[in-house]
């Protein structure tokens, strides 16, 4: 009997501890954004670019840090083939999301999703309740290679800008096309 008390204890545990982990890397399937004018922005549209994909709450402080810092990560990675697509997935986002883009005046597109689309698309197990915001990159061949959740303390940390731009870059430079070479003048 003691050997079953043990075991059952164990058993949910390692239950939880799967059903919290999303397969990485792993192919990322097709997500469709919805954007206030009618019109969708599909993930594949991006394929070719190092994407970040975040899942947001409009009045959510962490939320809206995090897309201070994408902002940014836009503006100096964008030429470089990098690209910020934001989901708003609260009940009534679609309301919300004008005012959001005004105050935070985004360099993205930002739309929204209803939130299970987000928590299928990022493996989020549907019995817990996911934290906010939830970032994923996916890279130049579509493959989603990492993401985080609002509670993860080593990634959104007081380092959470560095951390953003160690991941940019990392993938930026894994998938950069070959330059071509140019021909030396002749003599």
């Amino acid at each position: 009997m003691v050997k079953r008390r043990l075991t059952l204890p164990a058993l949910a545990i390692l239950l939880v501890a799967t059903a919290v982990a999303a397969n990485l890397p792993r192919q990322s399937h097709e997500l469709a954004v919805a954007m206030n004018d009618g019109t969708k922005v599909l993930l594949s549209q991006y394929k070719g670019k190092v994407v970040a994909v975040c899942f947001i709450l409009t009045t959510c402080p962490h939320c809206q840090k995090t897309i201070g810092f994408l902002n940014k990560a836009q503006q100096d990675y964008g030429p470089r083939g990098f690209q910020v697509l934001a989901s708003a997935i609260e009940d009534g986002a679609p309301a919300h999301v004008p005012g959001f883009i005004k105050q935070f005046n985004t360099q993205f597109p930002v739309g929204s999703n209803d939130p299970m689309i987000a928590v299928e698309w990022m493996q989020h197990p549907t019995m817990l309740i996911p934290h906010m915001p939830m970032l994923a990159f996916v890279d130049r061949q579509s493959n989603v290679r990492a993401q985080f959740e609002g509670d993860d303390e080593k990634f959104f940390s007081d380092q959470q800008e560095q951390n953003l731009r160690n991941q940019i870059e990392l993938l930026l430079k894994e998938g950069a096309p070959a330059k071509k070479a140019t021909p030396s003048p002749k003599k």
